[in-house]
């Protein structure tokens, strides 16, 4: 062997070394990447697990019982009323009201 040809495999060695180490810098950066993202998919579904009694099924204005007046209520509201006091005072003037 020549001293020539030591050189070029030495070179040769080198640049297999180097293009080696770029190939691993790229498997870091795109480990890195999906660790990221992981982390973020990971903070989002914490985030909606922990906003999900604040969905709009389950807000209390949704639910069939809470969506109409109670007799209850209506009576409640009626009786201090001034549509009750004026119903009252014409129900039996005209009789027509039924």
């Amino acid at each position: 062997m020549n001293r020539l040809e030591m050189i070029k495999k030495i070179a040769e060695k080198k640049n297999e070394e180097k293009s080696f180490q770029e190939t691993i810098r790229a498997l870091d950066a795109r480990k890195a990447a999906i660790k990221e993202e992981v982390k973020l998919h990971k903070k989002l579904t914490r985030a909606v697990k922990k906003a999900g009694h604040q969905s709009v099924g389950s807000l209390d204005l949704n639910a069939p019982e809470n969506m109409y007046y109670s007799d209850k209520d209506t009576e409640r509201f009626l009786e201090n009323s001034g549509i009750m006091d004026a119903y009252n005072a014409n129900k039996f003037s005209d009789g027509d009201w039924n």
